[in-house]
């Protein structure tokens, strides 16, 4: 099963368990969610590399948590349920109001109080606590959200010499076997770090609302529960994606999931594209197609279905199409070809190369904006069916 679960700190889940996104009933295995700006590069780091684990090439774990730690944040998000009750049908009342309270992390991302993280961790928020490393507590607003990517910027009115902004790094270096860093608060367990690899790159993974993140990254370091919306760092000590899901055959007693080495992360360059439109404008949008796509043996994505007057059917794509290049870019598969689009905005024309009958046309669609949700039965052109 595909969900988003944050660690539990009371109550019930609080703007925490997102829902269920897709189902593998060939298996017990779990893809969760680990709830529980500055483009940069940072402050010169340490010099001399102590005798320590080291992240492959570049800087050891203690040095990267040295210079990184200050600038990740534990993130606690309260709100009120009332259920209805016998009484509360008719008027009397009856009904139970019920505190909860869920955990998740996030990094400081500028001098002027932004912090990011991913959205399922402040879904539903009427409060958001962030607690620095230090011990400082404060409230947090919520500026902004793109759930389709599912990354949400918060801001904290504090001085700005309390805060540690984190250099976001390029995700389109990522090499597998690239060493990582993760800090986040692991089960309510703040300022937790582990270490391991980049296991592949350019995953594909679901958001909450069910469209397709592209280019996600694959690691061995173990997130869990509560590392949601924190950094994943590479061995510079930049922010190379934020911690978003795990795959896990393995649950504790209360059916929260637990890292069995294969965890995603939303990539930075994804989250640095989000966050700049947020702060800007107070919200993300994202450039839809309106197709339902499947990879191809030959290369490329193929058209498995056309959504009614979406741009797909207004620019002419039908059903069978295989789509090679977007704008003389090479699409070799449907990732790619999510990820290409990903790149442009509402009502910006594509050109797009298409196979159709044994032969090469070009398509011209004039991009629209991304639905709240995906539609049952198609991906919208950024994602797959879900």
């Amino acid at each position: 099963m595909k969900r988003i679960l944050p660690t539990i700190l009371a109550g019930a889940i609080a703007g925490g368990v997102v829902g269920l996104l897709a189902a593998d009933h060939s298996s017990t295995k779990t893809i969760i969610t680990t709830t529980g700006g500055s483009a940069t590069v940072g402050a010169a780091r340490p010099g001399p590399v102590p005798t320590a684990l080291s992240t492959s090439k570049g800087l050891t774990v203690n040095q990267i948590y040295q210079a990184d730690g200050p600038g990740v944040v534990d993130i606690q998000v309260g709100s009120t349920t009332t259920s209805t009750g016998l009484g509360g049908f008719f008027g009397f009342g009856g009904g139970q109001t019920q505190q909860t309270l869920a955990e998740g992390s996030g990094f400081v991302l500028n001098k002027g109080g932004d912090i990011v993280t991913a959205e399922h961790v402040v879904t539903g928020a009427q409060t958001i606590k962030v607690t620095f490393p230090d011990g400082h507590t404060t409230s947090a607003s919520l500026v902004g959200r793109d759930t389709g990517e599912d990354v949400a910027v918060i801001h904290v009115s504090v001085p700005a010499s309390e805060l540690h902004p984190l250099p976001v790094g390029d995700s389109s270096t990522l090499r597998v076997g690239d060493g990582v860093v993760a800090i986040g608060s692991p089960f309510g367990l703040p300022s937790t770090v582990t270490a391991g690899i980049v296991s592949a790159v350019g995953r594909a993974i679901s958001s909450p609302n069910n469209w397709t993140i592209a280019n996600a990254v694959q690691t061995d370091a173990a997130i869990n529960p509560g590392n949601s919306g924190g950094p994943l760092l590479n061995s510079a000590g930049q922010v190379i994606g934020i911690n978003d899901q795990i795959d896990t055959n393995s649950t504790t007693s209360t059916g929260e999931g637990s890292s069995s080495g294969v965890g995603f992360a939303v990539p930075s360059n994804t989250v640095a594209r989000v966050a700049h439109e947020v702060i800007t404008s107070g919200t993300a949008q994202n450039a839809y197609v309106g197709v339902e796509l499947q990879g191809s043996s030959t290369g490329g994505a193929r058209v498995v279905s056309v959504e009614h007057s979406s741009p797909a059917a207004q620019g002419g794509l039908t059903a069978g199409d295989l789509i090679t290049a977007v704008d003389g870019q090479t699409v070799s598969s449907v990732n790619q070809f999510i990820a290409t689009i990903a790149n442009y905005s509402p009502g910006d024309t594509v050109n797009m190369t298409v196979q159709r009958a044994g032969a090469t046309t070009t398509i011209r669609v004039k991009l629209g904006t991304q639905p709240a949700s995906a539609a049952s039965s198609t991906s919208g052109g950024t994602g797959l069916a879900p």
